[in-house]
């Protein structure tokens, strides 16, 4: 009887103690020897810089300045010479415009200038009688007194104030269109940066009104524009 109360006990005694150490909490000296050997996470250095990477394949991007023409030095450099706004502005489609508009005016005011000075000379030599060239415009075998001297001046006259409008119609083109030109570059400078909205639209579709009190049922088109 006494043996076994022993036995129990000490088996008792045991698993209190046991409990007890397994509550107590581990010190530095409770550590296994092999942990004391290890080296931190956090104190690890590492093997390179993060900011001194370069990928070989990274794309370097520099903002580059917005172009936006000024509209004072877009008028002098039309004004200076046509077409030279339109290049300071960067629209090149239009100088082929320009410079064409500006040829076929050089010609006209050219032909029609010395077409009118043909005449005009012509017409003095009859009145005058200081020259012969009027015998240019006679029909072929005809003199002055077959044609008719008065016939032959009011002819020539006719002839050389058509031209000299012409010449002169021609001229005022070209400074029409050299202060076109001024204009161009100045509003196209103005509205470099002018964004039209996409939504811009027009929409036509076909609708129904239900009948009212006041009218009938009707059909018809509706036109919706979008901006």
């Amino acid at each position: 009887m006494s043996r076994g109360f022993l036995i129990c006990f000490w088996c008792i005694l045991g698993g209190i103690l046991s409990f007890s150490y397994a509550q107590e909490p581990l010190t530095q000296d409770s550590i296994p020897q092999w942990e004391d050997k290890r080296t931190p996470v956090d104190t690890v250095k590492p093997l390179f810089d993060v900011k001194d990477v370069v990928l070989a394949d990274s794309v370097i991007l520099i903002d580059k300045p917005v172009f936006k023409p000024d509209s004072k030095k877009a008028v002098i450099y039309s004004a200076i010479f046509p077409g030279l706004g339109q290049f300071y502005n960067r629209k090149y489609w239009k100088l082929p415009i320009v410079y064409g508009g500006a040829l076929g005016i050089t010609y006209a005011i050219t032909w029609n200038g010395r077409v009118y000075n043909d005449y005009n000379q012509a017409f003095r030599d009859l009145v005058t009688g200081s020259g012969t060239s009027y015998n240019n415009y006679l029909p072929s075998g005809m003199t002055v007194d077959d044609y008719g001297r008065d016939r032959l001046q009011d002819a020539l006259r006719r002839k050389k104030d058509f031209y000299r409008r012409n010449r002169d119609l021609a001229i005022i083109a070209a400074i029409g269109v050299y202060a076109l030109c001024m204009i161009d570059a100045y509003v196209d400078a103005q509205l470099y940066d002018f964004d039209m909205s996409p939504d811009l639209s027009m929409r036509v579709a076909p609708v129904f009104w239900p009948p009212t009190s006041y009218s009938k049922a009707s059909i018809g088109l509706q036109c919706s524009i979008n901006f």
